[in-house]
This record gives structure tokens, sequence and C-alpha cells, in this order.
């Protein structure tokens, strides 16, 4: 049991600066334009990768949790991966929209991002 909180405190500690990098990141997606479209995309994707990467970590440390903490693990990873398909659904969205649709392509992203990113503080907060 020790061996599990000092990984979750590793875990948790490795995160906190990808969470102060997240916490401006859809308004950054939200100031590209139509023109800089390209750099919104490869920006979108580096975000995305870099919650594939949290999700997975904490995939990893939900595995192994026992009892009722890995079953509420298990929930949450579940939503994890529901929101990031969300937010890889609006990505490419935004990566088809053209003039007149890309406000509203880079806004559905940008929500959808800070949703999966909101999802994975919680998740994050929780092995603490």
């Amino acid at each position: 049991m020790k061996r599990l909180k000092l990984s979750i405190l590793a875990v948790t500690l490795a995160l906190v600066p990808a969470l102060a990098l997240a916490a401006d990141s859809w308004d950054t997606v939200k100031g590209y334009t139509v023109e800089k479209k390209n750099e919104a995309l490869a920006y979108g994707k580096k975000l995305v990768r870099q919650t594939d990467r949290e999700i997975k970590e904490l995939d990893r440390k939900a595995a192994k949790a026992s009892g009722e903490a890995k079953a509420q693990f298990q929930s949450d990873m579940r939503e994890l991966k529901v929101k990031r398909k969300q937010a890889s659904q609006k990505l490419d969205e935004m990566g088809k929209a053209t003039g007149a649709a890309w406000d509203e392509a880079k806004n559905g992203f940008a929500d959808a991002y800070k949703d999966l990113r909101d999802s994975t503080d919680r998740a994050v907060k929780k092995l603490k």
C-alpha cells in the first residue's frame, strides 16, 4: 500500500507541469485565425498527445488500485477516454474547416479539450 501511495504521488508530481501548461491552452487555440490553421492543428495535436500520455499513466496507476478505489478509477478512465475521443473528433473537424466554419470548429475543439482537461485534472486530484 505504501508503494502504491508513493507511486501515486510520483505520478501526481510528474503531471503538475502539464496541468499548469494546460490552464490557458484552450484560450490559445481560440486565438488562431484560419490563416494559421496548420499551426492551430499542430498545437491541438500536441495538446491531445500530451493528454494521451497522462491518461495512459493514470490508467496504469488505476489498474494497480484495488477495491472501491479501482472501480472509481476505472469509471474515471472510461470517462476520460470518451472525452479524449470527442476532443479528437473536434480536432479532425477543425482540420477540415474552411473560413466560414473556422471559428465554430476551433471553438468546438477548444471547448472539447477544456472538458477533457478538466476531467483529467479531476482524475489526477483523486489520485492524491
